[in-house]
Parts: C-alpha cells; structure tokens; sequence
C-alpha cells in the first residue's frame, strides 16, 4: 500500500531470501533483513540466507538486527551488504564513542575486503602460496 501511494519504502524483513525478493518485486527500494533478534548481539546467525538475498537483489541490503559487535558488522559487509544499521551494539557498550569507531572502521574494512574480493575456499585440498619446488629436505630411510 505504501509503494503504491508513492512512498520510497525501506523494509525491514526476516532473512527469508524468498520474502526478501516478493518485497522487491512488489517495488520495495531496499531490503533490510535481520541479521539475528533485535537488540540479541547475536551476530549474522545465518550467512547462507544473507548471501542469497544480496545475489538476487537489485535493491540495496542493509543488515539490520542483531549486529552486537565489530566483527558482525565486517561479516556483513564482507558478504556484499550495502551498508549495516546498528544501535544497541553502540548504545549497549561500556564505552560507546569507542565502539562507534570500531564499528566504522569494521564496515570500511569489510567493504575494502568485499571489494577486493576473498580468495576462494577450498574444502576438499589446500594450495600453500609458497613454493615447494626446488626446496632442500632431508628425507629419512
């Protein structure tokens, strides 16, 4: 109703990746899942979902909820996120101003490393970056 009534709407949302898109394409203009419970500092309790829904989305992802320390705010925007929306891991902390610069610099951080982009997981074999050819190793009979 409100899209329809001209309004630019900001949704805040599970981390459905199903509701995320039907919000989308119902003319929402950015969606806003829930990392964890509201005011929990939980963290991003499920990345797989988040992931899903920054892939498919053509509107911005903003990680709202549940973001309870520096760490999550980096993990959100490491995943791709367009931004985290935070107060109770500010508000909440012991000393707020300190935590407010820790998470500025986590999400500046966590973009540079989405921008950069990670090196790819391996699951099944590792590849060391250091040479092993042409190393000397002493080989016992």
């Amino acid at each position: 109703m409100l899209v329809a009534e001209g309004f630019d709407v900001l949704v805040y949302t599970s981390d459905d990746p199903i509701v995320a898109r039907e919000l989308e394409q119902i003319g929402c203009c950015a969606i806003m899942p829930l990392a964890s419970l509201i005011g929990s500092g939980m963290g991003i309790l499920n990345p797989w979902n988040l992931q899903l829904i920054i892939e498919q989305s053509k509107v911005p992802v903003l990680v709202d909820a549940g973001v309870g320390t520096a760490s999550d705010a980096a993990v959100a925007m490491e995943l791709g996120c367009d931004g985290v929306l935070m107060n109770t891991a500010i508000a909440g902390a012991r000393q707020p101003v300190l935590m407010a610069h820790a998470m500025k610099l986590a999400v500046e951080a966590g973009r540079a490393a989405y921008l950069a982009g990670r090196m790819p997981k391996r699951f099944y074999s590792a590849t060391p970056s250091s040479p092993s050819e042409g190393v000397i190793s002493s080989v016992k009979s």
